[in-house]
């Protein structure tokens, strides 16, 4: 009796139909309705052949061995593709950034369902590949069709201290030769001229649209409306220091009375091996969590820790908005709030440099400046709203972190999803089983 149930035509068509529709009611397009109509006949009327690649009667009504292989293959990347656009895609961490709080290693699930999630900017995509294609290397999409941002209905918003998967806010123009670093960066560092005509050293300079751009995962301190400040490493929000977590680094200055640290003693306390600068016998550098510095400095042969932290009001000509009129660094910045959605200010020609690529770039007006007057599309501004909700993001490894102190804020457009939890982690440093990090292994991220 349920077998039958199950195998009856009407009631595929109702099922599929069913989870077909509350799909596209949360999708917000009601146009995709029309789908239905290929999911009547595909179940009831059967008078279009779509599995072309079957045969429509075969005899004993069994596929070949191949074609069943290859309906097997199209329905699992259909699926998959669909999990990973609207639902839950994997993630490894590449860098030290977040460390201790997240390993060079670790392997993430992060939810799209969380913030909910984006719709394609470029739907027409190779399948299971970011913005390159393997091996030959090349665009692995195409911009022939290219859709606004739009975002579906979540379950939460963001908050204080999440950690977020969100694409590279500087990522709209790359130089290929150096992908991992910023463009914007390399120009102020090296000059436009030379980056764009040495491809030797450089590459190809190409524009990314929003959805694929690099990932990064970061810690979303900072959200619409907050005001963050930095003071001598430490980060205020909204005038309040921010909650302390156990895997929080910074640099360290680690002198001895001349012998050697004991490589294995620096195992223990899980100091990558990439992590330990060595100076001289006598001095190191490493990047350390409070507990981790407390214990080294009970080892006998150590005779100073000390946490290196910049000065305030020495610039670093990188850290945003790299204007000298914001003498920052990454241990004295701010203050600064946060724009949200909605929300006016006031702008001025001092000011300007704060705003300046979320007025031109993100929310892409046209933009002018002739000597006081500013210009937003044609017209002379004194103020600007906000069309969308920023966030600040920052790495837990807070002196080998490449965040939002360097490129600004991050557009709601810009962010993926939630990392929850590690399915996966595996240490770099060593080889099979020992580098399985068996108490990582679907943990929480937190």
């Amino acid at each position: 009796m349920i077998r039958s149930i199950l195998t009856n035509k009407w009631f595929k068509f109702i099922t599929i139909g069913t989870l077909y529709s509350l799909w596209v009611i949360w999708l917000g397009s009601y146009l995709w309705f029309l789908g239905l109509a290929i999911i009547f006949d595909i179940y009831i009327t059967e008078k279009v052949h779509w599995a072309f690649w079957k045969k429509k009667n075969p005899p004993n009504g069994k596929q070949t061995k191949v074609v069943e292989w290859v309906d097997a293959i199209i329905f699992a990347v259909i699926a998959a593709t669909f999990i990973r656009m609207f639902f839950i895609e994997a993630y490894t961490i590449p860098t030290s950034s977040m460390e201790k709080s997240m390993l060079v290693g670790d392997y993430l699930f992060v939810s799209k369902t969380a913030y909910g999630p984006k719709t394609p900017n470029t739907p027409l995509s190779f399948p299971f590949v970011h913005n390159t294609m393997p091996v030959v290397g090349g665009k692995s999409y195409s911009e022939a069709i290219t859709r606004p941002y739009k975002r579906l209905k979540g379950f939460t918003t963001i908050k204080n201290n999440d950690v977020v998967v969100f694409h590279f806010p500087e990522g709209d123009t790359v130089a290929l030769g150096i992908p991992n670093q910023s463009y914007y960066q390399l120009t102020r560092t090296y000059g436009k001229n030379r980056v764009w005509s040495e491809k030797r050293n450089f590459g190809e300079i190409i524009a990314r649209p929003v959805d694929k751009r690099e990932n990064y995962i970061k810690r979303c301190v900072g959200i619409p409306g907050d005001k963050i400040e930095i003071k001598k490493g430490q980060l205020f929000v909204n005038d309040q220091p921010q909650e302390k977590y156990d895997g929080m680094q910074f640099d360290y200055l680690v002198k001895t009375n001349g012998t050697a640290i004991n490589p294995k003693a620096l195992d223990k306390l899980h100091i990558a091996e990439d992590d330990r600068n060595t100076y001289s016998s006598q001095q190191y550098l490493f990047p350390l969590t409070q507990d981790a510095a407390e214990k080294i400095e009970d080892f006998a042969n150590v005779t100073a820790v000390e946490k290196l932290l910049e000065e305030p009001g020495n610039w670093e000509r990188n850290i945003f908005p790299a204007d000298s009129r914001y003498p920052w660094n990454v241990d004295n910045f701010g203050p600064l709030t946060i724009p949200a959605k909605g929300e006016t200010v006031s702008l001025t020609i001092d000011n300007l440099p704060l705003y300046r690529r979320i007025i031109d770039i993100y929310e892409e007006n046209d933009l002018e400046v002739s000597g006081n007057e500013i210009k937003i599309n044609g017209e002379v501004a004194t103020s600007y709203t906000f069309k969308m909700d920023y966030y600040w993001m920052m790495g837990d490894n807070r002196h080998n972190s490449a965040d939002s102190r360097y490129w600004g804020f991050v557009p709601e457009d810009h962010v993926v999803g939630k990392a929850k939890f590690i399915w996966l982690s595996l240490d770099k440093d060593k080889s099979f089983p020992a580098n399985i990090r068996f108490k990582r292994l679907f943990t929480r991220v937190r």
